[in-house]
C-alpha cells in the first residue's frame, strides 16, 4: 500500500514498495502534478490511488527521467485521463529506443508491463518537453492554479535527461540523488554528475531535496553525495595513470560496494571512448606539410 507524507501544504511525496519509488504530487487550486508514474500499470494504478484519496483535480504528469520504474505506469494514468505528460527532450528519445528493451526488467513485479500484453502496458511517452543540451540550464514553469511549479534541467548526471521538479523550498530530484543506496550508474556521465549535483546543491531556495529513492535530504546530503562521487572520479584516475594491464575493482579502493564500483568503472572508460570519438579528429600529418614542389625555400 502507497504511503503518503505531506511536505508542505499540497506538497506530498508518495512512496511505493517496488523499487522503493518516491513519486510526487503538487496540488494546486486548479489542477495537481505528479511526479513519476512507476515500473507499470500495477504500481502505477497504486500511485494514482494515492493521489485520488488527496485531490480529484485534473492531473498532469513529469518524467524526471527515462529509466522504467519512473515512466511506464504512464498509461494508468493516461487512461485515467491525463493528456499531457512533461520530461526532458532527450527523454521522449530514449524511452522509444529502449521502452520495449526495458519491459525485461520489470517482468517479475509488473509480468503485464514484461510482455506487453493487457490493460495499461503500453509506452505513453511525453507530449511536452524541457529543453537543453547538457551545455547550459533549461527550465519552464507550470501554473497549476495558486502554485506555480519549475521543471528544470542542470545538465548531463544520472542520465542525458533528468528533469527535476521545484516547488516552494522543496525539489523532487529524481535519481539525481539517491539516500540508502549507492548511486545508479549504468548510463551515466560521472564527471558530470558531480558538477550537476553542485549546481543543485547551490540552489538556495530550496531546503529540501526528494530522492528518486530513499528518504528526502538537504542539500549538504546533495554535496557530500557530489564529494564521494568526485573521490571516485580521482581514485580511478591515479589507479590509471599508476597500474598497467587488467585491473580489479578493488584495486580502485572506490568508496561504493564492489559492484556498483564494476559498473562506475565500465561506464567512465564507456564515456572517455564516446567523448574522444566525438572529439574532432587532427588533420593527417602528411596533409598538413607542404608540398616541396613549387615552393621557394
Amino acid at each position: 500500500m502507497a504511503r503518503i507524507h505531506e511536505l508542505r501544504d499540497g506538497v506530498y511525496v508518495i512512496g511505493t514498495d517496488n523499487w522503493r519509488l518516491n513519486s510526487g504530487l503538487i496540488v494546486g487550486s486548479q489542477r495537481a502534478l505528479v511526479i513519476d508514474t512507476g515500473a507499470g500499470p500495477r504500481q502505477g494504478r497504486e500511485i494514482l490511488a494515492a493521489v485520488r484519496e488527496i485531490t480529484q483535480l485534473p492531473l498532469t504528469v513529469v518524467n524526471t527521467h527515462a529509466h522504467y520504474d519512473h515512466y511506464m505506469g504512464n498509461a494508468a494514468f493516461q487512461r485515467a485521463g491525463v493528456v499531457e505528460f512533461w520530461a526532458h527532450k532527450a527523454c521522449g528519445a530514449a524511452m522509444r529506443q529502449h521502452g520495449d528493451f526495458q519491459r525485461s526488467f520489470v517482468s517479475t513485479q509488473e509480468p503485464e508491463m514484461g510482455d506487453g500484453e493487457g490493460l495499461d502496458t503500453q509506452l505513453v511517452f511525453p507530449t511536452n518537453t524541457v529543453p537543453g543540451n547538457g551545455r547550459r540550464p533549461s527550465l519552464t514553469r507550470i501554473e497549476l492554479g495558486d502554485k506555480l511549479v519549475t521543471l528544470f534541467f542542470l545538465g548531463l548526471g544520472h542520465t542525458d535527461n533528468d528533469v527535476c521538479v521545484g516547488v516552494a523550498d522543496i525539489v523532487f530530484c529524481g535519481d539525481l540523488v539517491e539516500e540508502g543506496a549507492d548511486p545508479s550508474f549504468e548510463d551515466s556521465y560521472p564527471q558530470r554528475w558531480v558538477e550537476t549535483l553542485r549546481a543543485l546543491a547551490a540552489l538556495e531556495r530550496y531546503k529540501v531535496f526528494v530522492p528518486g529513492h530513499g528518504s528526502p535530504v538537504s542539500s549538504t546530503f546533495v554535496l557530500q553525495q557530489a564529494d564521494t562521487m568526485a573521490l571516485a572520479l580521482k581514485r580511478a584516475e591515479q589507479s590509471d595513470t599508476a597500474a598497467h594491464g587488467t585491473l580489479t575493482a578493488s584495486m580502485y579502493r572506490l568508496p561504493y560496494q564492489a559492484g556498483v564500483a564494476r559498473i562506475f568503472l565500465d561506464r567512465l572508460a564507456t564515456v572517455r571512448t564516446e567523448t574522444a570519438a566525438s572529439e574532432p579528429q587532427p588533420a593527417n600529418s602528411e596533409q598538413m606539410q607542404p608540398q616541396s614542389q613549387g615552393i621557394r625555400q
